[in-house]
């Protein structure tokens, strides 16, 4: 029984890891489809969002199965509650990334040219982020968890700057407003990415040290992965 159950939970990972580089690939092809203006590319990433969401669902229910079957022990029981929310928050950035191409589309069609502002900069940002999070999961590094919590203030401060900048622009151009309204979605798409993945982070470190940091991105370092291996 405990040799079905290992083997279960090692299937439940490696989904979740599966669903984890999908949703990595197609935020970062709907960043790409805005920032080079590519209908095609926000297409696809739209019609990826089907297969993001059947695997939150195939991961819901094996989540299901074991809770149900199964009498965990602490360790394994955080691992599984953890990646039950890792697994929405996964859902949702996927959802995030389909805003952004929807908005990539909308942009193209407008034909006009604008400065992105700190854009760009955002998106290479919050793919870290994401990148960092779940290479933590998949790693079991608490230190590459925690550096995405440090990074999610940087975003947050971009965000409102750009939404600042972006409307003092809109008010002394009203030509502007169409892809300002664009630019801005972008940006606070992004800023929803990095705090889901910083949510992502945060459960990488529930799962491998009994710990939670929510809110508490500055606390001094976590302990090293030889000292949390026994947890």
């Amino acid at each position: 029984m405990k040799r079905h159950f290992e083997k279960e939970l090692d299937s439940l990972k490696t989904t979740l890891i599966k669903m984890a580089s999908l949703t990595e690939e197609v935020v970062r092809e709907a960043n790409e489809s805005f920032l080079a203006v590519d209908r095609e590319r926000a297409a696809a990433v739209v019609e990826n969002d089907e297969r993001i969401n059947s695997m939150e669902m195939e991961i819901d229910n094996a989540i299901v199965d074991l809770l149900a079957l199964q009498q965990p022990v602490a360790s394994d029981l955080r691992l599984i509650l953890a990646t039950q929310k890792i697994n929405n928050d996964l859902e949702r950035i996927g959802d995030h990334a389909v805003n952004i191409a929807q908005s990539a589309l909308t942009f193209a069609s407008r034909g006009e040219e604008m400065s992105l502002l700190e854009l760009p900069q955002m998106a290479r940002i919050a793919e870290s982020m994401l990148r960092e999070a779940i290479d933590g999961f998949i790693h079991q590094d608490p230190a590459m968890s925690m550096s995405v919590l440090k990074k999610d203030d940087i975003i947050d401060q971009m965000n409102v700057r750009l939404v600042q900048e972006m409307v003092a622009r809109m008010k002394s151009d009203r030509t502007s407003i169409d892809c300002g309204i664009d630019i801005i979605r972008v940006s606070r798409n992004l800023e929803r990415i990095a705090d889901l993945a910083t949510n992502i982070a945060e459960e990488v470190i529930f799962i491998l040290q009994a710990r939670v940091v929510k809110h508490h991105a500055e606390e001094k370092e976590p302990p090293s992965q030889q000292q949390t291996a026994g947890a």
